[in-house]
């Protein structure tokens, strides 16, 4: 139902905003007041609100208020304008796009022209003097709103613009002339009526009403919930639809319509970079259907109108105090602004940009910090192609966005995302992509075009998502009917055949080219220093970001290690101790073997026997790992497997069984152990015997790690080393549990110091991995001096779903659905499973101030999770040795964003 009493303002004229009001107005309508503000050259216009559209998409209609608002701000622009909309004899024509709070670009619908008619196509033409450029723009217009607004499938029309360049002889619509376009826009509008049953619309305040409302519902379509998703972008914000006077960029050689960065997007450099296209409009720039010129070159053409640009560039770079993406069109020598943001780039030209803007005086390092992202320092580690290999070369394209992708060639998007669901790395190959294509992009290694170039769609939507893109590459014809690209010399790539494109190059390579690590891992794995003279210029800028994260963050970061090597490397990465060492880990192997000993261990001499074998074993694992961390905290978990991951598989093992029988072999051993399999079997085990209920079912199992624990670290305290121990009892769900064990670990840990007159030190806490141990977490706080945060299996046992399995059962379908934006057990759930740990944290800090917080889930290397940890009051986060660096950013932006950040290391 529409909104019955609205007082509230649904329209703002682009002289009443500014770039503060993007909830409201969005991202273009506020940075289109922002330059009016400014004085910029704007095309008068004004902007109809998120909320308005918000009120649209609940209801079905618009509020009632904003018919009238829109009528007043109509006729103010065209009291402005000394013109109506769709006047006979000299018509105003507006553009109406969309324009969201975050940049989506190409996801949303845009109609161009709106206002003309078959009675003011002739008065645009005599007003223009330029009958070709009026029937034009209407064919633009009937072809845009045909598909936009009609829902008309957008294939008619670019067969009949395909047919009408056949029949002429040319191989470009610039080529064909006012009686040919004349004849096209009776085509177009045949295909109108006969798509919809209803004629091409001729009254301008329907068309212009109607595609206001297309915009809206273009807010729910496909592709931008796709995207949504893709970005985590929230799907309640709703777009706003900016109306603006038109200014025409096809009316010959003096006019023409470009776009514009203030630095290169893909590399960071200071420069004259963007694309320029003679007697176009916008659309055509962005989709890349006609190769462009080089920014530079519009100086030869039109100098005045390049010497503006560049200074309107520079201020609004001052301005934004960033780089800035600009849409422009010159219309018969006059230089007009049609948008400005804050430009997408890649990961490396954001590390750039942000320590040129510190020293160029313009953002300090705390607004440095929150100009790069985890998500962008993890695509720098990314291996390169190895620049000496001999792998034969295709082409050469654009570098649109860096990487180096291998795949699989593939010619459509919906091959691409079949293939890739079924295992395959493919790469998408297209003259140019449109949004329709977006989920063949989401779902290949990189994409490569024939067409386009830095402002294209492919490279705009490729370097917001960090795929690697090359574009342009024109020497390869690409056959997208015939699912083949035939390269110079004749070389044809069928669909299926490997290739390899190089987004920092633009090389593209036929099969698959070896790859090197990235000079990012070699800087953080010690063996390229950031400081010297010749150091790569990203590897600089990444140290100084680097630098300022770890002065500002309070979040200490370690690692989750299970031996020496990979505590080393993360020692490298810098990690500030082991937060997780799954002793789990330590028994597989020869060692197996010495665990079904204790399993099926039928007296205590048996027991002791095998535990005994297992001590030195132990013992010299925490000995390697503990000077691998000397100085540093080392959490140890005591073993947490199911206990059938410790037992061979009941079937295979039947089957001996049953084989041994039939041949009347001996099978003592093999069938008792069967007999122990059977009955320890589970058919939930990541539900049963494992963590501390196995340290309390298998006598001695506990103690004999604390034990090790215990003489390793007096081992290395006599060697002049620094142990700094932690012992953490797994999946404990009440306190009754860790008191059981704590005090059976104390008298072990004072037996050991008695023998060796050592003072250890050592400390024991838990893991808070069950839903019962977090609203417990006040009482277990009692026995434990420290909490790690198992989130994997808290986020299993809230959700009650397997990590293991929901991948491959529902998963797909709950995202595809935007039940999840993204998975659990990807960024923590902060309303269920973050629910719990904030009452754990408060809890337990209530009962003991001391408490030492962490969390060892692999969530501690999400960015996003990141941040939660922060907020919440954790003293440190946990993760794989290769997210460390992602960690220690995070942790660094997230201090800088929130005003809280620590110089105590």
């Amino acid at each position: 139902m529409p909104v019955t009493e609205d007082r509230q303002k649904f329209v703002y004229d682009f002289t009443e905003g500014n770039k503060d009001l993007k909830d409201l107005l969005g991202g273009k309508g506020a940075n289109l007041a922002e330059m009016t503000n400014l004085g910029l050259p704007v095309p008068p216009g004004f902007t109809i609100t998120t909320e308005a559209c918000k009120v649209y998409l609940e209801g079905g209609e618009e509020p009632l208020s904003m018919r009238d608002e829109v009528s007043a701000h109509l006729a103010a622009l065209e009291e402005r304008m000394g013109k109506k909309l769709g006047q006979a004899d000299d018509p105003l024509l507006v553009s109406v796009r969309s324009g969201a709070k975050f940049s989506m670009p190409g996801m949303m619908d845009t109609v161009l022209n709106i206002g003309l008619s078959d009675a003011s196509v002739a008065g645009l033409a005599t007003q223009a003097g330029d009958e070709r450029f009026a029937w034009d723009s209407y064919r633009r217009l009937i072809q845009m709103f045909g598909k936009t607004v009609l829902g008309v499938d957008g294939d008619l029309f670019e067969e009949a613009l395909e047919e009408a360049k056949h029949t002429k002889g040319v191989s470009t619509d610039v080529e064909l002339d006012a009686a040919d376009l004349k004849r096209l826009v009776e085509g177009f509008k045949a295909i109108v009526a006969q798509e919809t049953g209803r004629d091409f619309p001729q009254d301008p305040r329907e068309q212009m009403d109607l595609a206001i409302r297309a915009v809206f519902d273009s807010w729910n379509g496909d592709r931008a919930k796709l995207y949504r998703r893709q970005e985590r972008i929230p799907g309640d914000l709703g777009t706003a639809v900016n109306v603006c006077s038109m200014v025409f960029g096809n009316l010959g050689p003096d006019s023409g319509t470009g776009v514009a960065f203030t630095r290169d997007p893909a590399s960071g450099h200071q420069g004259v970079y963007g694309d320029y296209l003679q007697n176009a409009q916008g659309e055509d720039v962005v989709a890349g259907i006609r190769n462009t010129m080089q920014l530079a070159e519009l100086e030869q053409l039109d100098k005045a109108s390049y010497d503006q640009l560049m200074q309107i560039m520079e201020t609004l770079e001052t301005h934004y105090r960033d780089l800035c993406d600009i849409e422009f069109t010159i219309e018969r020598g006059k230089l007009w602004m049609l948008q400005t943001r804050v430009g997408k780039r890649t990961a490396g030209a954001a590390f750039r940009i942000a320590t040129q803007l510190v020293d160029q005086g313009l953002i300090d390092e705390a607004e440095a910090l929150q100009r790069v992202s985890g998500a962008q320092l993890a695509q720098l580690m990314f291996p390169r192609f190895d620049e000496k290999a001999t792998t034969e070369l295709l082409g050469r394209g654009i570098a649109a966005s860096p990487g180096a992708a291998v795949g699989k060639a593939v010619f459509d998007s919906y091959t691409a995302v079949k293939w890739s669901r079924s295992g395959e790395k493919v790469i998408l190959i297209r003259r140019e992509t449109n949004p329709d294509d977006l989920d063949g992009m989401i779902a290949s290694e990189g994409i490569l075009t024939s067409r386009g170039g830095k402002t294209s769609h492919a490279a705009v939507v490729a370097r917001g998502m960090g795929k690697t893109c090359v574009c342009g590459a024109e020497e390869l014809e690409v056959d997208t009917k015939r699912r083949r690209m035939t390269a110079p010399g004749g070389v044809v790539v069928e669909e299926g055949d490997v290739v390899s494109i190089d987004g920092s190059t633009g090389k593209v390579y036929l099969g698959e080219v070896p790859v090197v690590p990235s000079p990012v891992v070699e800087y953080f794995e010690g063996r390229m220093h950031a400081g010297a003279d010749d150091a790569d210029e990203l590897v600089q800028a990444v140290h100084r970001m680097m630098a300022y994260a770890d002065r500002t963050r309070r979040l200490r970061v370690r690692a989750n290690a299970d031996n020496a090597e990979d505590a080393s490397r993360a020692r490298r990465f810098g990690a500030q101790g082991i937060g997780l060492c799954r002793t789990e880990h330590m028994f597989l192997g020869e060692r197996r073997e010495m665990v079904e000993r204790l399993i099926l261990a039928d007296t205590e001499a048996e027991r002791d026997e095998a535990l005994g074998a297992l001590l030195p074993l132990q013992k010299a694992d925490f000995v390697e790992l503990f000077e691998a961390m000397d100085g540093l905290p080392v959490t140890v978990r005591l073993l947490d497997p199911p206990l059938h991951e410790f037992l061979p598989d009941i079937t295979e093992l039947s089957v001996r069984v049953a084989l041994a029988e039939a041949r009347q072999e001996a099978h003592e051993n093999e069938l008792r152990l069967l007999q122990a399999v059977h009955k320890l079997h589970e058919q939930n085990p990541m539900l049963g015997l494992r963590g501390v209920r196995l340290g309390l079912v298998i006598p001695g199992l506990f103690a004999m790690q604390v034990r090790a624990i215990a003489e390793a670290a007096a081992q290395r305290l006599g060697s002049g080393g620094d142990p700094r121990a932690e012992i953490m009892i797994p999946l404990v769900g009440t306190v009754q549990e860790l008191e059981i064990v704590r005090e059976e670990a104390e008298r072990v840990i004072a037996d050991v110091e008695a023998a060796t007159g050592t003072d250890l030190k050592l400390t024991l806490g838990t893991m808070i991995e069950l839903p019962r141990a977090a609203l417990t977490a006040g009482q277990i706080a009692e026995a434990a001096e420290f909490f790690s945060f198992g989130t994997n299996d808290l986020t299993q046992t809230v959700w009650g779903f397997s990590r293991d399995d929901v991948e491959a059962s529902f998963f797909t379908a709950y995202l595809e659905k935007g039940i999840f934006g993204v998975s659990p057990f990807e960024t923590i759930d902060r309303d269920g499973v973050g629910s719990l740990v904030r009452a754990a944290v408060q809890a337990g800090r209530a009962t003991r101030p001391d408490l030492k917080l962490g969390v060892c889930g692999e969530h501690g290397g999400d960015p996003e999770s990141v941040h939660f940890f922060h907020e919440v009051g954790l003293d440190y986060v946990s993760c794989s040795p290769f997210r460390i660096p992602v960690a220690r950013l995070e942790a660094g932006r997230a201090a800088a964003l929130n005003g809280t950040a620590s110089d105590s290391r």
